[in-house]
């Protein structure tokens, strides 16, 4: 069975690219960062790689746009990427007591429901459906909140300015975070219902 996917844009099959390498750079670095933060508790070292990782999702997707370089191994790297640093700074932060448990497991379990969706998906013939721009906007919020709630751990003047900043866009990430997932959901549904009636016309 051909899988499909959605409204697909038209990309590459390559795969040694620029944007590819620090794709790959940006998951190698999630181990870095949970043993730096469980470990020696280096967190000074672990917000870098936090920023660097910020800055290479960032120059990965503008230099696959402007080069033409934009490939399906990309589309699959970053999203990945994402998820695994929003996963591993969620659970080194709670182990950490630098954000409450309850707040981890809130973040953590939408992506464990829309996870719930795929072998759905599957069934019906779909791929992962293309992240919606609230699901950016919410992924972008939180992995610029997690370098801040990190800074403010720092005593004096920075910590203090780093607080407030970081614990807004976190609040502001989690609820649209919640909310692209609620529309991920509705677009499953919709796409099940209308397989669903096609395949109950074609029945005779």
């Amino acid at each position: 069975m051909t899988v499909r996917t959605p409204a697909e844009p038209q990309v590459s099959n390559r795969v040694f690219t620029l944007p590819n390498a620090l794709s790959l750079l940006r998951l190698l670095g999630v181990p870095l960062f949970v043993w730096l933060m469980l470990g020696p508790e280096q967190d000074l070292l672990a917000l870098g790689v936090l920023v660097l990782s910020g800055f290479s999702d960032w120059l990965d997707g503008k230099l696959a746009r402007a080069w033409g370089q934009v490939s399906r191994i990309g589309q699959l790297l970053d999203p990945i990427a994402d998820r695994l640093y929003i996963v591993a700074t969620l659970v080194t932060f709670a182990i950490r007591d630098i954000i409450p448990w309850w707040l981890a497991a809130v973040l953590l379990a939408r992506d464990a429901v829309l996870a719930l969706t795929l072998p759905v998906l599957r069934h019906y013939g779909y791929g992962p459906l293309p992240v919606h721009f609230l699901g950016k906007a919410a992924t972008f919020n939180l992995l610029s909140a997690f370098p801040l709630v990190l800074l403010s751990q720092v005593e004096g003047a920075v910590g203090d300015v780093a607080a407030p900043f970081g614990w807004a866009f976190m609040i502001w990430g989690a609820a649209l975070y919640w909310w692209a997932g609620l529309l991920y959901l509705a677009q499953v549904a919709r796409l099940v219902r209308a397989d669903s009636q096609t395949d109950a016309g074609e029945v005779p």
